[in-house]
This record gives C-alpha cells, structure tokens and sequence, in this order.
C-alpha cells in the first residue's frame, strides 16, 4: 500500500490546517474539567464553526448538511485537528443516531434531523442503560404503549451522558412481551422538552454531574 499522499490530499491538509488555525478557540487549550470536553463551552463554540463549515459531520454526505470527504480526506482531516490541537467531532448526534437515519431513516425523518445535526444546532443522548437492566437491553422495562396516532411511555433510563445539554433523546423502549425478551424492542427519538420528560444529576465525588436519570412519565411521542 502506498502511503505517500498525493498532491491534492497535501492540498487538502493544507487548507484544513490553515482553516483551523484561524477559526479555533483560543481557550481550547485550556485544561479540561471530568465533566467531559462536550460540556466545555469552548468546544461548543468550536462544533458551531465547523458546523457552519459543513465539517462538523465530516463523514456524511453534502446532501444532508456533511462534508463529504471521501476515507482518504476523513483520515487527514481528523488528523490535522489533532495536530493543531482542536477536538475531532464527535456525539451522539452525528456518531450515532445520524448515522442510522442515513442508513434507515425515512426522507421526513432525515429532512427534520440530519440538517440540525450536522449544524450543531439541536444536540443528542441515549436512552439504553435502565437501573435494573444495565447495558442488558433484553432486560428493558421503559414501556411504550400506542394509543392512536402516538405512543406513551413511561420508564426511567440510567447513566444518560449530557442529558442536561440534549435536545432529543434516541430511547430503546418495550412495545411487546410477546416472545423472548430479545424480541419487541423499539427505538424511538423523543423530545427532551415534551411533557413528562424528568431529568437529574447523578453527581460524582467533586460534585459535577456528567451522567443523569431520565425519566418517563405518560409522555407522548408521535
């Protein structure tokens, strides 16, 4: 294999490099709390430039808000920010859900989600981890029951990372008993502001809070 970059790929490091050094935060080089570098406010601000760039989601397509790179140019640009000392995107938005929309995603869904994504304009968690589940999703007990033209659910999830800055939720919820636990398992994307949506801080030795309980209470998802 020949690891040499062609001209137009050192062009290409080039332009990320000049593009990165001129619109980084000067205080990304500041220490970094436990909390975790997404709640840095410095690195928000840092999301919203490369947002504003289409780079933020560097490995999607340009039809839905991406840059496009191709596995040659994903590779040099997440090295080149960590040369120049900026963090390579990443979250729940544009390293997960985003993704799957991409892949399975009806063209509604991908029109309403991806474009604020990959914009850094509406941020994400995950909804799988319960208290007497864990990571064991066949065990999930959060429930949604359809009720017309919606689903109500009800249930609390555990170690939801950066639930406190989220603006949706992707959840993994029951919507059937019928065969094995592994069997009747949903995913659903829900409004953090809907009504019945709880959250609180799960607080470590030096106080901060970068985990939460969420919780579910007769809310209605479409």
């Amino acid at each position: 294999m020949d690891m040499h970059e062609s001209a137009e790929l050192k062009a290409f490091r080039q332009e990320v490099h000049e593009w990165v050094m001129a619109n980084r935060p000067s205080d990304l080089d500041r220490a970094y709390s436990y909390s975790g570098l997404e709640d840095d406010d410095s690195v928000q601000r840092w999301y919203q430039k490369l947002g504003e760039k289409h780079w933020l989601a560097f490995r999607w397509p340009q039809e839905w808000g991406g840059a496009g790179f191709n596995a040659q140019q994903q590779i040099v640009f997440a090295d080149e920010l960590m040369n120049c000392g900026a963090p390579v995107p990443r979250g729940f938005g544009i390293s997960m859900v985003g993704p799957l929309l991409l892949e399975f995603g009806t063209q509604a869904q991908k029109e309403r989600f991806l474009p604020p994504i990959a914009a850094h304009r509406e941020l994400w968690c995950q909804g799988y981890s319960e208290p007497n589940a864990g990571s064991d999703l066949a065990s999930l007990q959060t429930r949604a029951e359809q009720d017309g033209d919606h689903f109500i659910v009800n249930g609390q999830k555990i170690w939801t990372s950066r639930a406190n800055m989220a603006d949706w939720i992707f959840v993994l919820v029951r919507t059937s008993s019928d065969g094995p636990p592994q069997k009747g398992i949903s995913f659903m994307l829900v409004d953090m502001k809907s009504p019945g949506v709880e959250i609180r801080p799960i607080r470590q030795i030096d106080g901060q809070a970068g985990f939460f309980e969420t919780f579910f209470d007769n809310v209605q998802v479409p």
